[in-house]
């Protein structure tokens, strides 16, 4: 009896698979971001470049072109939440996880912590539409109803 806790997946703890998440989660989130920029970019005649996806400062000189593409990319990363982590109560830790990464990496790029109000407020809101549409995406398919043959097997 004690074998039935109730639970819909088997949590073993499993750090190589974690940590694997992370690197793919983390790689496709800079990866769409950079489709998202460059096309953006494209688009209103911007000149394409490492800092916008890094640099503080960029956000008021590209203010559309940043925003709007942090903001498509915050969709496109729930999407990767979904395909990638698959789990409503790890999309949270995920899509925090990889904004972490990305403050660190821009503090490391900048040679300074981030300072810039407008620059957290993008990132805040950010992980917080990749978070939430991550949850309904993975609760929509972990809800989906489990078929069950109702019919007698016969032999």
């Amino acid at each position: 009896m004690s074998k039935l806790s109730g639970q819909f997946r088997n949590t073993a703890w499993d750090p190589l698979l974690i940590i694997g998440q992370i690197i793919a989660v983390q790689s496709v989130f800079y990866f769409t971001l950079g489709v998202w920029l460059v096309a953006l970019d494209i688009l209103s005649g911007s000149p394409r470049s490492l800092a916008h996806i890094f640099k503080y400062q960029e956000l008021h000189k590209n203010t559309f072109v940043v925003v709007g593409s942090y903001l498509l990319n915050s969709f496109t990363g729930a999407v990767n939440l979904w395909c990638i982590v698959q789990r409503t109560k790890l999309c949270l830790d995920f899509a925090a996880t990889a904004h972490l990464i990305h403050m660190i990496l821009c503090w490391i790029y900048n040679g300074y912590f981030p300072t810039s109000l407008p620059w957290w407020l993008l990132n805040i809101t950010d992980a917080s539409i990749m978070c939430a549409f991550g949850e309904y995406l993975c609760r929509g398919t972990e809800l989906k109803a489990i078929p069950l043959s109702t019919a007698p097997k016969f032999a």
